[in-house]
């Protein structure tokens, strides 16, 4: 992700850096969602292995693994829980095949450059490269499903959001077949999600999802919405400068869905494939760096930050759509918007749906 200079003044990455530090920033709230989740993935583990006695090799998936800091993350987590539990229960530990997925453009060169030393244990790294609402994997071969932080993001930008004027997302003043349509998006990837991976796993599998979502059943909730809100702003401002044409606003669209948990229910219940173990949700700040008490609070340090992350995931399809000329100065007004808006109403905004299911 490449961007153009702004003042001194605003600049809160410099060009040499630009990528690694919005991508570490991103990584860093993903890293504190991860550890977070862990005890629903210890939990998922357990249960599994009681299932499954003596599994000679333990076939993992993690589906949109991406190239960063936390590819390996869950990896390793899954390993230390199969072998805590063997130990507990004088089990030979079985070997671990691990899949990791994500698109064809991942730059899984770099994630094969960096595979972790498992300390003489038995795992097997292999790419699977795809999208994972298609067909990846031999019938009835995989035991273990995780993902975390990727099945917010669309297959495709929802049909039927071309009046969608003056928003990239969903908001207030979207017309009502907006939401429509994004809900719509989201309950088709997501049944076609669970239908290929119920082909793909075994028998008493288990899965275990993790995503953005929001807390109210109102898609237009602040906690969904108000972030996008922010960017949008920012866009507007380089519109006033002359810097972007108010038509590439109306015409471009975020490809996300945030759902609510009561939408993840019933997909799942109506897909039929898998039973519903847990269904639970809870809060992030928007500023990884942020705490409960505020104590040291820094709205331009908090604004970068949050600025830098969506950064990281955003910026390939802004530059492609927008060009590479504006984003220094796009993400700089986006800091600030973002400062002023934490300085003013501390809300825990990210809201992450946890779920744990089993194959029928």
């Amino acid at each position: 992700m490449t961007m153009a200079p702004a003042s001194s003044a605003n600049v809160y990455c410099t060009n040499a850096t630009d990528k690694e530090i919005s991508y570490a920033n991103n990584s860093s709230l993903q890293k504190k969602v991860q550890l977070k989740t862990r005890p629903f993935l210890e939990d998922t583990i357990k249960d599994m292995l009681s299932k499954m006695v003596h599994v000679p090799c333990i076939k993992v998936a993690d589906l949109g693994c991406a190239s960063g800091p936390n590819t390996f993350f869950p990896t390793c987590e899954v390993m230390d829980i199969i072998a805590s539990v063997c130990r507990q229960a004088h089990w030979e530990s079985p070997e671990l095949q691990v899949f990791l997925n994500d698109l064809p453009q991942n730059d899984f060169n770099t994630v094969f450059k960096s595979i972790p030393a498992f300390n003489g244990k038995p795992c097997f790294i292999a790419g699977v490269a795809g999208s994972f609402y298609q067909r990846l994997f031999p019938s009835k071969s995989i035991h273990f499903v995780h993902s975390s932080y990727s099945l917010h993001w669309l297959s495709k930008v929802p049909r039927g959001v071309e009046d969608n004027k003056g928003n990239l997302y969903i908001a207030k003043s979207s017309p009502p077949n907006v939401s429509k349509a994004y809900s719509g998006q989201f309950r088709n990837d997501f049944s076609r999600f669970l239908h290929f991976r119920s082909e793909e796993m075994i028998t008493e599998g288990r899965m275990l999802l993790t995503f953005i979502g929001r807390s109210s059943t109102d898609p237009t909730s602040k906690d969904c919405c108000a972030i996008w809100d922010l960017f949008t702003k920012s866009l507007l401002d380089l519109v006033a400068k002359g810097l972007v044409r108010e038509s590439d606003i109306d015409s471009f669209n975020v490809p996300y869905y945030y759902p609510c948990e009561e939408e993840v229910r019933e997909i799942i219940e109506k897909e039929r494939s898998f039973a519903l173990d847990k269904l639970e949700s809870f809060e992030m700040n928007w500023d990884f760096e942020d705490d409960v008490f505020n104590e040291n609070f820094e709205k331009s340090r908090s604004g970068r930050n949050v600025a830098n992350c969506i950064r990281a995931i955003t910026e390939s399809m802004i530059a492609s759509h927008f060009g590479e000329a504006i984003i220094d100065d796009l993400f700089s007004r986006f800091a600030q918007h973002v400062g002023e808006h934490l300085s003013c109403e501390k809300t825990k905004y990210y809201v992450t749906i946890v779920v744990s299911m089993t194959m029928k």
